[in-house]
């Protein structure tokens, strides 16, 4: 958590809307999400799978596959442009050098059939076409030795499977951070790890951020994960954003009944329920596939009302950053029944 208070916003999304055509329907997987991230800001946006966390951060990106997904409408504004009008020749320039990603199985984004060193030194002289082979190369070994990999100059020989899942997932790391991005995406980076591996990556993160100022995405299902890492959480459900705010603030007064629930459902041993069966919420998340104009987390709703089966909730600020969108918290007189 290495927010300042006078942090310049480094990336805005604004209206950001990714469908996808199906032979069902088309699919709004992203649906009018907008957050801002701040220069060495860690931010969470957390959500059940499906709710479209994935695919906020591959729209940023320009990673949809077309066909048959297209952002179809927002901005994403990087450095006072909008990176998602930008040709894919000048994208090139942004992706991977200013704006860098690591996914959760990292064997699925290194070539098997290549050494480390091979690959890290193709990275970073493709944003840095000035650095000779061993110039690259010692960088490689520079920034595998900051992300913690013991013997560097001997293991950037070495093949991705001579590696660990936890070694790999570093060595992705180092490959992001490589040529100093200024944002990083860590799309759920320990599913595929066992839990004392999930918390040095996770620390690992944590303190090159620190060190480098990068600004973080973590987006992740794990509520543990973002109370410890994150400034700021987006919580996301059914393509949109239903509730966003500090960190502190929204697990001490989670405004949503979804926010509610998915904090209740996380095991705690600081309880004296003992005994007592693990709090999950009711159902399974909605079909994306023509959403009808409702709340649509209304059918899990302990508090559903007869309004939120007839038109989605406005955003309402609840102060200090706090915002949701939700209809207890609008008055009765604005309400919609029709």
């Amino acid at each position: 958590m290495n927010l300042k208070p006078d942090a310049k916003v480094v990336l805005e999304v604004k209206d950001l809307q990714t469908y996808f055509k199906t032979d069902a329907g088309i699919v709004k997987a992203v649906d009018g999400v907008s957050f801002l991230l701040h220069e060495g800001e860690t931010l969470g946006i957390v959500g059940e799978s499906g709710s479209g966390k994935s695919v906020t951060n591959l729209s940023v990106m320009r990673l949809i596959p077309s066909p048959p997904g297209k952002v179809v409408g927002g901005q994403a504004l990087f450095e006072g442009q909008d990176i998602l009008a930008l040709s894919e020749k000048e994208m090139r320039k942004i992706r991977g050098a200013k704006i860098s990603m690591i996914f959760q199985d990292p064997m699925t984004s290194l070539n098997p059939f290549l050494r480390i060193s091979t690959q890290m030194v193709e990275t970073i002289r493709l944003h840095n076409k000035e650095l000779s082979k061993d110039e690259a190369l010692e960088r490689s070994i520079e920034m595998l030795h900051l992300v913690g990999i013991p013997s560097a100059e001997k293991r950037v020989r070495d093949y991705p499977h001579q590696f660990s899942g936890g070694m790999r997932q570093r060595v992705m790391i180092a490959m992001a951070l490589s040529c100093n991005a200024e944002i990083l995406i860590a799309d759920e980076p320990t599913t595929a790890l066992d839990v004392t591996i999930q918390a040095q990556i996770l620390e690992l993160i944590a303190k090159l951020s620190s060190k480098m100022g990068t600004a973080v995405i973590l987006i992740t299902h794990d509520l543990g994960v973002v109370a410890g890492m994150c400034d700021h959480v987006c919580v996301m459900y059914a393509g949109k954003i239903v509730e966003r705010a500090e960190t502190e603030k929204l697990y001490a007064h989670p405004a949503h009944p979804y926010t509610e629930g998915l904090i209740k459902s996380v095991p705690r041993m600081d309880t004296t329920q003992k005994g007592k069966r693990l709090f999950s919420i009711e159902g399974q998340p909605p079909n994306v596939i023509d959403l009808p104009p409702c709340c649509p987390f209304h059918p899990r709703c302990h508090k559903a009302m007869e309004v939120c089966r007839h038109a989605y909730p406005p955003l309402r600020h609840l102060g200090e950053g706090h915002e949701v969108s939700c209809w207890l918290y609008v008055d009765e007189e604005e309400r919609v029944y029709e």
